[in-house]
């Protein structure tokens, strides 16, 4: 092993053994490499004469570029848009995006966290998270209905084992119940188990209650307490947007952050859905863990083995699209922006909620529970999904996503406000065009 990592293992050792448990393989062997990214910093400070380090090229002491690549981002300098960024993501961003975890999740105070590492985008966080703490058969809990790419990265590419459980009770609620049978199965089994928490939740757009948040945290702590390590990985992808009064306003990850030595708390969010920049691909990986006062240490010692996992798979995330969210954050405008995108959103999830009350759909499908993000779905009952998609798509020029023999999932995210109606009129026609006789 590098010495390097064998030097970092030992500094997340001494602050935390348990942490050394959860860690993959791929994991305890990951450092952060010196050679030519520690030498070039090193000659960014010293070399005031002649710098021959990093791989740019420059001119008139100028990072090079095109005019025709400057002409459509004016406002922003090549140093901070074409050249390389950190592994890490740039130092202000981290800073910022951390001050802002801070503000949107009032049970962080006084707990420290590390300072996040960015990713390209959370779907790339996700990869980073199962390389750094996963190993092949290792189990990771989910409900049943999920977002399929969980599947592609954590089970096909990651090979873990993935258990389900039912996402809702009969009566419409977070099952809880569920849950806790799963963590607890898997705890007598395994000396280490995963969690993966997503709210809002894709793609039923639901978020647990204040008090069924409560829940899950205490479930996952006695879990941790009893004896098994517990990574606790929240996919807090679309946060913030919440449209109830009960719904929890934080993210999971800030009620578990600390709470035993034996539960890691992983929290995988970004900017793609929160600031509406999807094609940016700016995510973030932030730590939070219990180790007796060296927290500090030991965040330093992850970030460099996350860093390192991502300097191994694509060196670094975009600088402009790092730079152009920054900016924004910064700008003066952006508290104002927030508020009237979340208001908009919320008014289409209200105008869905309206629309289905009408009992002319009540034959035809079952609302899942929706209180938040992008999405909510229905079950059908007498069709099937994917004939009815296709249907829908063919003859009313309709696109809805089909998940199973009887989901459609909506994404009222990107429908106005006054096709709401038309829209769900329209998935009626279909299911009676479908009907038998």
């Amino acid at each position: 092993m590098n010495p390097i990592a064998q030097a970092l293992n030992q500094v997340i050792e001494t602050g935390n053994p348990h942490l050394m448990e959860m860690l993959s393989g791929i994991g305890k062997a990951l450092f952060f490499p010196k050679g030519i990214l520690s030498q070039s910093a090193e000659a960014k400070q010293k070399a005031h004469r002649l710098n021959a380090t990093i791989g740019i090229a420059k001119e008139g002491g100028h990072t090079m570029r095109f005019d025709s690549v400057m002409e459509t981002i004016k406002d922003i300098a090549p140093s901070e848009s074409l050249t390389y960024a950190p592994s890490f993501g740039i130092p202000g961003l981290r800073k910022v995006w951390q001050s802002s975890l801070y503000e949107k999740n009032g049970s962080l105070t006084g707990k420290p966290i590390s300072l996040p590492v960015t990713t390209c985008g959370i779907t790339h966080g996700i990869s980073m998270f199962a390389d750094v703490w996963l190993d092949p058969g290792d189990v990771v809990i989910l409900p049943d209905m999920m977002w399929g790419n969980y599947n592609m990265v954590l089970g096909l590419r990651k090979g873990a084992r993935i258990r389900s459980y039912p996402i809702f009770t009969a009566k419409g609620a977070f099952n809880t119940e569920a849950l806790e049978a799963a963590v607890r199965d898997e705890a007598r089994k395994n000396s280490k188990i995963t969690v993966l928490l997503n709210f809002p939740h894709n793609p039923t757009g639901y978020t647990a209650t204040q008090t069924e948040g409560n829940r899950i945290v205490e479930i996952l702590t006695d879990a941790a307490r009893g004896g098994t390590n517990v990574v606790a990985v929240t996919d807090d992808s679309y946060f913030g947007l919440f449209y109830e009064e009960d719904t929890l306003k934080e993210s999971v990850f800030a009620k578990l952050c600390g709470s035993d030595p034996r539960l890691l708390a992983i929290k995988l969010d970004g900017c793609t859905k929160e600031n509406f920049v999807w094609g940016l691909r700016v995510g973030f990986i932030t730590y939070g863990l219990a180790a007796g006062g060296q927290e500090k240490a030991v965040y330093d010692a992850l970030e460099k083995k996350t860093a390192g996992c991502i300097r191994g798979d694509i060196s670094n995330a975009s600088h402009l699209g790092q730079s152009i969210v920054l900016k924004s954050m910064q700008n003066e405008k952006f508290p104002l922006e927030k508020e009237e995108k979340f208001t908009i959103l919320k008014a289409r999830a209200q105008e869905v909620k309206r629309v289905l009350a009408d009992p002319k759909y009540s034959d035809a499908w079952d609302v899942y529970p929706f209180n938040s993000g992008y999405f909510m779905c229905i079950r059908l009952k007498s069709v099937n999904a994917e004939k009815l998609r296709v249907h829908l798509l063919d003859k009313y020029g309709v696109g809805l996503i089909s998940i199973g023999e009887d989901n459609l999932r909506v994404a009222f995210s990107c429908i106005e406000e006054d096709d709401i109606q038309t829209l769900f009129d329209l998935v009626l026609q279909g299911v009676n065009d479908l009907q038998p006789g």
